[in-house]
């Protein structure tokens, strides 16, 4: 076990400063495409009722008009935070009428690529520009990928953390520098161990067959409408979703600040011959927003990403250069079919102990064999993760995933011991306990559920995602909405369109000379 981890842990305990671990920061992502009461993807607009897409701070779409995306605020209590996503399921709804949204991370029965509306956000520059970029995803990778849904789990320290890990390092460099370095160090290791993750949480062993149109795949058919994969964990992450070959080739360094944002930004500036074929602006229309590798920062689809709040007309690049990381935002996942919001509070705990344990171990920084490793460890997971007598690679060789999974936990429950002495608590604690258990049993993962449950309900995907929608909803508005809060999401949906109203009216430039200068930005 890397001496690292107990070491910090001992000091954070002896100086006094693993109080603060109390306060970790915490917020959610969650997407859901809204669907008729059949199932099927809704046409109709995001409803004025949610306010704007473009402007709302909580309420917002993805790629698709009717992918919604809710995203919570910043909470210290990962309960306040469910809780709050709950809320936002039960506002959503008391507009939606009769639609639904979608439990899953795989999406509904979808025939044709043109039943996916592109999401549009009104006819300010700004507005107009998310709208091409996600025109721009449609030609490069098609839409269906794009109606793929997730969880996105963002994770900080607390700022009067920092001085005390500092210390404990004995770090003389600036705290900017210091944070960033040390944030890139969780992020180098949730790299390593984050397979363990896919394992524990993916949900997505199967899909509607329709997702796969005429593309050859090797999956088995679990029924006439249904493929799957017997012991995969997370079909979302695997080659079937959200996977580039011309991303894959990239080489993004996240062993540094620097050397991230160096990788990325030449991405962004790099034009590709593919996308240079398709064209940027064609007979009046534009295609994407440049013929770049990537067209925006975001268009790179990693696990994990380094973040900073952006300032106004400021690129994530930009923000990351001269501020440095503020948090980290974990992108791997997903929506368990089988809970209300699709998530849990053992699985945020959970995640708590493993985040804090990432950033107190093992300070090595990746070299290409070891991200080589990390690639095919992570195949293997997401497509036969459950697979019997199934090794992983290390760099002592293969290794059984019982003790490899074993390992991490060994050093996440240590960490999961300091937090609940510091919460006086036993729930990290018994959010490990929980987490051995699936490794002890495969046949407690949700993905094993998810099969399980499939089948006792027929096998048919579509059907049964759509039943346990039906089902979700119903559990979730017999506890009413909050009066102070429903008052304030009204508000704010109004204001949201208000907002977006005014950026259009302010608009001067052209769009063609606003897109000119934010890709010379």
């Amino acid at each position: 076990m890397p001496a690292s981890l107990d070491h910090n842990l001992n000091q954070l305990l002896r100086n006094g400063s693993i109080q603060l671990l109390t306060q970790l920061q915490h917020g959610l992502e969650k997407e859901g495409l809204r669907v008729t009461p059949s199932g099927h993807l809704a046409q109709s607009a995001h409803p004025k009722g949610l306010g704007s897409a473009l402007t709302h701070s909580e309420i917002t779409t993805d790629y698709s008009e009717a992918l919604l995306e809710f995203i919570t605020p910043v909470f210290q209590n990962t309960e306040d935070m469910l809780n709050h996503l709950s809320d936002l399921h039960r506002f959503s709804y008391e507009v939606l009428q009769d639609e639904l949204i979608w439990c899953a991370s795989m999406p509904c029965d979808i025939q044709s690529e043109a039943e996916i509306p592109i999401a549009y956000y009104g006819d300010s520059n700004i507005g107009r520009l998310k709208h091409i970029y996600r025109v721009g995803l449609q030609h490069r990778y098609g839409k269906m990928m794009q109606t793929i849904a997730g969880i996105h789990y963002n994770f900080s320290l607390p700022e009067q953390l920092w001085p005390a890990y500092q210390a404990i390092c004995n770090d003389h460099g600036s705290m900017q520098d210091f944070r960033s370095a040390s944030y890139f160090r969780l992020i180098r290791n949730f790299r390593r161990f984050s397979w363990l993750l896919l394992y524990l949480f993916g949900a997505s062993p199967a899909l509607c067959k329709s997702f796969m149109g005429e593309q050859p795949h090797n999956l088995e058919t679990l029924a006439r409408d249904t493929l799957y994969q017997p012991w995969a964990t997370s079909l979302r992450m695997s080659d079937l979703g959200y996977s580039n070959r011309i991303q894959s080739s990239l080489n993004i360094c996240y062993n540094r600040l620097d050397s991230y944002t160096d990788s990325l930004q030449r991405a962004i500036r790099t034009s590709h011959p593919a996308y240079e074929r398709l064209g940027v602006k064609v007979q009046g229309e534009y295609r994407q927003l440049n013929s770049n590798i990537l067209q925006i920062e975001n268009e790179y689809y990693s696990d994990i990403r380094p973040k900073r709040v952006t300032e106004s007309g400021e690129k994530p690049v930009q923000a990351l250069l001269s501020r440095g990381v503020q948090y980290i935002e974990v992108r791997n996942t997903d929506i368990n079919p089988l809970l209300p919001i699709g998530i849990s509070a053992e699985q945020a705990s959970f995640m708590d102990a493993f985040l804090v344990t990432c950033l107190l171990c093992n300070d090595a920084e990746l070299s290409d064999r070891e991200c080589n490793l990390i690639a095919e460890n992570h195949q293997r997971i997401v497509n036969r993760g459950r697979q019997p007598d199934l090794t992983l690679l290390s760099a002592q060789g293969e290794v059984s995933r019982e003790q490899l999974g074993q390992d991490i936990l060994e050093q996440i429950a240590r960490t999961a011991s300091v937090l609940d002495e510091a919460n006086q608590t036993q729930r990290y604690s018994h959010a490990v306990t929980l987490q051995r258990e699936k490794l002890r049993t495969p046949e407690l993962t949700p993905s094993a559920q998810v099969l399980e449950a499939l089948r006792q309900h027929g096998g048919s995907y579509h059907h049964w995602i759509r039943d346990l929608s039906q089902q979700h909803r119903q559990t979730l508005m017999q506890e009413p909405l909050e009066p102070g809060l429903k008052a304030r999401l009204l508000t704010e949906a109004h204001t949201s369109l208000l907002e977006q109203a005014s950026i259009e009216t302010a608009d001067t430039l052209s769009f063609d000379a606003f897109l000119a200068r934010y890709n010379q930005a």
